[in-house]
């Protein structure tokens, strides 16, 4: 008997974004109108080495951002990110190990390296655009 491999391929609705991004160097971002600090961070969601945010898709807020905070982002990660597409039930759906999605960089070009977006004061990232692109087929 002769097998063959089948790739199916299948929808599923999303609703968030988990980004768990590798920063190098916090000073490359501002907290409401202030240099990040290194050694302290100020950023919300900042850890030791990273950032992890979870965005709603469609309106392009992120969870329980801090009401009244504003940043702007510049953060170079290249291949040290997890972002992962969550259900409502935020189970994940599909994960993108290393290079930053276009959807991370609402504010310029990132190359795959850069997370670069601008956050108001109720979360929302400016010009944030549900591109969903990089994590469709197998390579993703």
């Amino acid at each position: 008997m002769t097998k063959i491999t089948i790739t199916e391929t299948a929808e599923h609705d999303v609703k968030y974004l988990q980004a768990d991004c590798g920063v190098r160097y916090w000073e490359d971002g501002t907290v409401n109108g202030v240099v990040d600090d290194d050694d302290n961070p100020a950023m919300p969601f900042a850890s030791k080495d990273s950032w992890t945010i979870l965005i709603d898709i469609e309106a392009g807020i992120i969870i329980d951002w801090p009401k009244g905070t504003t940043a702007d982002v510049h953060y170079k990660v290249c291949d040290d990110g997890v972002y992962s597409l969550l259900d409502a039930d935020r189970k994940e759906v599909k994960q993108i190990d290393g290079y930053v999605p276009s959807i991370m960089c609402p504010e310029g070009n990132g190359y795959g390296d850069y997370v670069i977006m601008k956050i108001d004061g109720d979360g929302k990232i400016e010009n944030f655009v549900p591109d969903l692109s990089d994590f469709e087929g197998d390579s993703a």
